[in-house]
């Protein structure tokens, strides 16, 4: 489990809600809760800035080379427009994501992220208990 604290802003959404950053940090008291619920069931996790883009078909090798160099472990869609969104309208935000698959290496490897329900299934356990301690 791979549990965000803060997002590179490479997307559109999030430039509509929040003044214009590189960066966008989640809520800590969100992010928090979730790591407690996490630790709890002894699930092991790790806190990572992650890249936000909207622009897939963009994730060109230099641009995955320098937002490693910024500290970001992965690359998504949408974590960095829906903290945005919810900073704007004051609602606590937290995203749980798991590496479904793994873009670092020479050929893409699926690791055939789409079959693996269990570990979707428990995501959506642990985000329901984080909500209700929110």
């Amino acid at each position: 489990m791979l549990l965000p604290y803060a997002a590179v802003r490479d997307e559109g959404v999030s430039y509509h809600y929040v003044s214009p950053s590189r960066e966008i940090e989640l809520n800590k008291q969100s992010v928090d809760t979730v790591a407690k619920v996490l630790d709890k069931h002894e699930c092991e996790y790790m806190k990572v800035k992650t890249w936000t883009t909207d622009a897939f078909y963009r994730e060109t090798v230099n641009k995955v080379k320098k937002r490693k160099e910024e500290g970001c472990l992965t690359v998504e869609m949408e974590c960095a427009s829906l903290t945005a969104v919810s900073k704007f309208r004051d609602v606590k935000f937290a995203q749980i994501l798991y590496a479904g698959d793994d873009v670092n290496c020479e050929e893409w490897d699926d690791r055939h992220w789409n079959s693996r329900t269990k570990i979707r299934e428990k995501i959506f356990f642990f985000a329901a208990e984080a909500s209700l301690e929110l």
